[in-house]
């Protein structure tokens, strides 16, 4: 028998899975519109040449490609693939119509992207993204206002005990060449350290070790780090020892000037009490440029989201560079969270049709139909229970079940009459009413109930 499991890194949504799913999305997508971003799709499939060499030996490696097809099937050649963010898709989008877009361009994309990587708690093959981009400057205004809105994001879902990693892929590059590690070994460092909050400091050590980064150079990293995770409550120390460690480096003084603004700006937006120094967060992408941040909560391997800037991507599109800076949080990794904390809010659970009707025989059909219709136009949800029957209790357990707010019944009495009986289903409470009178206890229910981001 064929397997009926989705496979594996995937999965099917139910109602209930979607109800939260879109009380997340309309929260993020209410936030970043406060902050001026505007929505943006791209297209699932991406030409391959447009997704490689983007995002480092680790990253190409987890990208799906699609088989050539038809007559060029048999040479197990690719010519497209999945996406496998939503940057990468924005950089091109931007190369394309960069006449038709505004000066400063600032996008929100909520779709799905594909890794084919090793699933686990919270990791997915198929999973959605929930990014903001600001193209065309380089004003560290831009990294304060995308951390005010993804903290703001946060905020508003309920998380009380998130941090946000800053760090600057300069102030990297400078820590590894004062370290002692050779810019040719840079790549394969970076892809250790950004493993360190996952398998501890010993771990990395042996990684360095397997990637052939010498001992001593790898020891005075390490050492470094761990000073760094010392202070790292107190951000002008961390950077204080940036500044020592690697301030011989211009990269190294021109990151932490840069980060020292960013908490400095961010003090205005109310995000700095959230902002962590940590010259350990490296994040694997390869086309990070300048800032690099991160968010994290309590009890999860991994973040919920992370970004920085990228003021040469979209040069590899365009033949000259555009200034660009982006976050990206990740969907399935809050709806976890948030479920496993019991964050959502109840009417995210109650979420059954206003009226559930039901008729007594098929003589009724029509009026059952029509009341549907009437209440539908004063914008409230109906469900019609489709089968006549005479036992109440059929329709009254699946109305129950099904979470409805009011039962509406209509048998051969009330269409002589030209009335409804109607029971509240908390209260237990009937009456047999006109059938604009209905109308009016739905309108009056939806008015008083509260209403979500999200809610459809």
């Amino acid at each position: 028998m064929t397997s009926t499991q989705p496979a594996r890194g995937t999965r099917d949504f139910l109602p209930d899975d979607l109800r939260r799913r879109r009380y997340v999305i309309g929260v993020v997508e209410d936030v970043y519109r406060r902050y001026g971003f505007e929505s943006l799709e791209t297209p699932a499939i991406e030409n391959i040449e447009t997704l490689t060499g983007k995002y480092g030996d680790e990253g190409s490696k987890l990208i799906f490609k699609i088989l050539r097809r038809g007559e060029h099937e048999a040479s197990g050649a690719a010519d497209l693939a999945l996406r496998y963010d939503l940057t990468v898709p924005l950089a091109r989008v931007v190369a394309q119509y960069r006449a038709q877009l505004p000066k400063y361009f600032k996008r929100y994309q909520i779709q799905p992207v594909w890794r084919a990587d090793r699933p686990a708690r919270g990791r997915f093959r198929e999973f959605y993204q929930c990014d903001i981009d600001a193209i065309g400057s380089t004003s560290l205004v831009v990294e304060a206002e995308l951390l005010a809105a993804v903290g703001g994001v946060l905020e508003r879902l309920g998380f009380a005990d998130f941090t946000i990693r800053l760090n600057d892929r300069r102030a990297l590059t400078a820590m590894l060449s004062a370290a002692g590690i050779a810019e040719p070994q840079h790549g394969e460092a970076l892809v250790a350290l950004d493993k360190l909050d996952k398998i501890g400091v010993d771990g990395v050590a042996a990684d360095l070790a397997a990637r052939q980064v010498p001992a001593d150079a790898a020891r005075r990293c390490l050492d470094f780090l761990a000073a760094a995770a010392e202070r790292a409550a107190d951000p002008e120390a961390v950077l204080a020892l940036v500044d020592n460690f690697a301030g011989a480096d211009e990269r190294g003084r021109a990151a932490a000037a840069d980060l020292r603004t960013i908490v400095d700006l961010s003090s205005a937006t109310g995000a700095a009490s959230r902002l962590r120094i940590d010259p350990s967060l490296a994040r694997g992408l390869s086309y990070y440029t300048g800032a690099i941040m991160e968010i994290v909560v309590p009890d999860l391997a991994g973040s919920l989201g992370g970004g920085g800037r990228y003021d040469s991507l979209i040069g590899m599109f365009l033949g000259q560079d555009v200034p660009a800076c982006g976050f990206s949080l990740g969907l399935e990794r809050i709806i976890v969270v948030m479920t496993e904390r019991g964050m959502f809010p109840a009417e995210i659970a109650s979420a059954g049709p206003d009226l559930m009707v039901t008729f007594l025989d098929d003589s009724c059909r029509h009026a059952a139909l029509a009341l549907a219709a009437d209440v539908r136009t004063a914008g409230g949800t109906v469900e019609i229970f489709p089968e006549a029957t005479r036992k109440l209790d059929r329709s009254l357990k699946y109305a129950v079940s099904r979470q409805a707010g009011l039962l509406a019944i209509i048998g051969s009495d009330e269409l002589a009459a030209g009335q409804v009986t109607v029971k509240d289903l908390d209260t237990r409470s009937q009456e047999r009413t006109a059938p604009a009178r209905v109308v009016e206890l739905v309108t009056a229910r939806r008015r008083d109930r509260p209403h979500a981001p999200g809610d459809r």
